[in-house]
């Protein structure tokens, strides 16, 4: 199983379609085996499902998601736990311990959060999108 977690300085990412980093978890046996940091090359929203599907993603923990990439990673196999915050090493313990608090309707409309602004001219900086 490998696990994917938006990843930015030992953090998780709170905008799914925004991540430079994802950290990724190869487990066996419900304990994780190895990780590691790759970059996603500037891959944007719909191709980070992608992305994720060629590295062999089969869970991503993530903060703020949009229902289109929601429907991208559902397609592609990949078990969605978002609106999740906090460090990444943590929520992957947490998970495999089956203690990880996340929401199952978790939305980011990232066009508008009704304060004026987007998130694509910032990456939801100081709020989160869940």
């Amino acid at each position: 199983m490998t696990i994917a977690v938006t990843f930015a300085n030992e953090m998780i990412f709170q905008h799914f379609g925004h991540t430079a980093q994802f950290k990724l978890y190869h487990v066996e046996n419900g304990a994780v085996v190895s990780s590691r940091v790759v970059d996603t090359q500037g891959s944007g929203h719909g191709a980070l499902a992608g992305f994720l599907a060629e590295n062999h993603v089969d869970t991503l923990i993530c903060g703020g998601i949009g229902g289109g990439a929601q429907m991208a990673l559902q397609q592609a196999g990949i078990q969605l736990y978002g609106g999740v915050s906090g460090e990444a090493d943590a929520a992957v313990d947490a998970l495999l311990s089956g203690e990880l608090r996340y929401n199952p309707n978790v939305r980011c409309n990232h066009h508008d959060h009704g304060e004026g602004h987007t998130c694509g001219s910032h990456g939801c900086g100081s709020h989160s999108c869940h």
